[in-house]
């Protein structure tokens, strides 16, 4: 996919030496179709390398995405710089008058706290409500996934005896349905959660349905019936070495956790872990984009509602 964003976001080297087509502001103008535009609500503590793993899967397709970057200003990241912030982020002040085709919200290091006691919560909501009138179609991610899901149905999250920390064996519960086509009956997904929603409280749920389980790491996805909504509970996508990083900085802080499972070859953390998920991870974000952004958003942006 020919991603357009700005050329001096850092993002934009790394996937140029992945010879990722990353589209050039003045290349865009001149093709005569109309991009999709996309914003992502990143509400991750480490920026720049979400940025990439998220622009990294949106490009295994054929279309054209606009990326617009979204932060929170109620919050104050501090493992970025703020020259980052300023430059490539825009708030919900910037945006609110726009429409967008689709929105991805991440992960956030926030579970253990009750929602409404996170520091951007009421922006965060305000951003929710916008975007069920200025956004066609949204992805939600780990806690992203969970603070929409409690926005909007007050399904709560639950705390869990012991970290769900690897990559999990998942299976699909409706391959029939679109945004699992072509998904093989077994498939991997990272996990990194202290916190889950239950099964039992989203069947509830008539507008819901889930679409893929773990019997290890319990709902993977769950779409709203009129499949504009999307709720994610792993991080499909996490580089190859983002356990390991996590893993090996919270030893190094002296934290008790433990070896990601099924994730270092024969549990050796001396041997590189093996990428057993991009697949997956690369097909579900080209069929929501397919099937959920590009064949049902209207094609004049203005029309969403």
């Amino acid at each position: 996919m020919p991603i357009k964003i700005d050329n001096q976001l850092p993002a934009h080297h790394s996937l140029e030496l992945e010879n990722i087509f990353v589209m050039t502001e003045d290349r865009a103008v001149k093709q005569d179709i109309r991009p999709l535009k996309i914003i992502i609500l990143n509400l991750m503590p480490t920026k720049i390398e979400t940025e990439t793993q998220l622009l990294r899967l949106l490009s295994n397709s054929p279309l054209q995405l606009e990326i617009d970057l979204l932060q929170v200003k109620s919050h104050i990241s501090k493992n970025v710089s703020r020259e980052h912030m300023l430059k490539f982020y825009k708030t919900y002040d910037d945006v609110k008058d726009e429409k967008f085709d689709g929105m991805i919200v991440t992960g956030a290091p926030v579970e253990m706290m009750d929602f409404e006691e996170v520091d951007y919560w009421d922006e965060l909501c305000k951003i929710f409500d916008w975007a069920k009138t200025n956004v066609y179609s949204t992805f939600n991610i780990c806690w992203g996934a969970q603070a929409a899901l409690y926005y909007n149905y007050g399904i709560p999250k639950h705390l869990l005896p012991e970290k769900v920390f690897g990559v999990f064996r998942h299976q699909p519960l409706d391959l029939y349905h679109p945004l699992l086509r072509g998904f093989s009956d077994v498939f991997y997904v990272p996990h990194s959660r202290h916190t889950e929603n239950r099964k039992e409280d989203i069947i509830r749920v008539k507008d819901l349905q889930i679409l893929s389980y773990s019997e290890e790491a319990g709902v993977h996805l769950v779409s709203d019936m009129a499949c504009r909504n999307f709720y994610c509970s792993g991080h499909c996508e996490y580089d190859s070495d983002t356990l390991a990083r996590e893993y090996f900085r919270d030893l190094k802080k002296g934290l008790d956790i433990k070896m990601p499972h099924n994730y270092f070859p024969d549990n050796d953390i001396k041997k590189t872990p093996v990428d057993t998920w991009r697949g997956a991870a690369s097909l579900l974000f080209q069929n929501w984009l397919n099937y959920f952004v590009y064949q049902k958003t209207p094609y004049d942006i203005a029309d969403i509602k």
